[in-house]
């Protein structure tokens, strides 16, 4: 059978997870660390980020100050908190952390690392080396809008990411590594000058085994993009409007 014969989930994808706004107010413990599971992965880089450049921390401050903030959104309840119709949820964690970053501020408190959501690595030298080192004065940021416009561009940079390594799992879980190395090549790595009929010369196949490979990656991708933002959505109209907005599709 063909790479293409072996397609999986098509255009359309189930939606198999439920809300973390859901899951979080579940009696179901499981249910509840699998939902911060996947807040935390969604949103630490962007947390992160935005507490190193907003507020000016240092990358072990800023480590430890992002650690803290995930353990208060789980002991304070703060998803539960959290009105959909009043906010995005990414606008509401961005709030959630000036407030916690000026209350350690005021304290004079130092958090200590350790703790946090389990089984989420925090690759903070990953997320330092994004920023290159960057240092940026609070003053370069200083409206709402441009503080919004920041985190949603991290957060977006973020759920990509996560999308990219799950297609890659995703294609080496159904033997087709290759696939994924042409979506890499060709989608990812940004070369205006890859052609298709180099990366069928590279690879030794036909230009129309490029073509499917790259139309089943790309599927595959748009699947798996969408799966991970409708579950940090709390209502279908809001997966509709940040699907547009983060990706500029129709999810459909």
């Amino acid at each position: 059978m063909s790479e293409e014969g072996l397609q999986h989930g098509g255009d359309r994808f189930p939606p198999t997870r439920r809300s973390v706004i859901e899951a979080v107010r579940s009696i179901d413990a499981e249910e509840r660390e699998r939902a911060l599971e996947a807040l935390c992965a969604a949103y630490w880089k962007p947390v992160y980020k935005y507490i190193r450049l907003r507020w000016s921390r240092p990358s072990e401050e800023a480590q430890d100050l992002t650690q803290g903030f995930f353990v208060e959104v789980l002991e304070r309840e703060l998803l539960e908190k959290f009105d959909p119709g009043k906010s995005r949820l990414r606008t509401y964690l961005r709030v959630c952390v000036d407030s916690f970053v000026s209350n350690q501020q005021k304290a004079g408190r130092r958090q200590k690392r350790g703790g946090g959501i389990p089984h989420v690595a925090l690759d903070f030298a990953a997320a330092e080396e994004e920023l290159g080192g960057a240092a940026m004065d609070p003053t370069a940021i200083p409206s709402p809008e441009s503080l919004d416009e920041f985190f949603e561009k991290e957060w977006v940079r973020s759920l990509f990411g996560l999308s990219v390594e799950d297609l890659r799992q995703f294609c080496a879980d159904r033997e087709r590594e290759r696939s994924f190395k042409l979506f890499e090549a060709y989608d990812l790595e940004g070369d205006d000058k890859v052609s298709y009929e180099q990366l069928a010369k590279e690879f030794s196949i036909s230009v129309t085994d490029v073509t499917n490979a790259l139309a089943w990656a790309r599927r595959e991708f748009r699947r798996i993009a969408l799966e991970r933002l409708r579950e940090l959505c709390s209502s279908e109209e809001e997966f509709q409007r940040e699907a547009r907005a983060a990706f500029g599709w129709d999810a459909k």
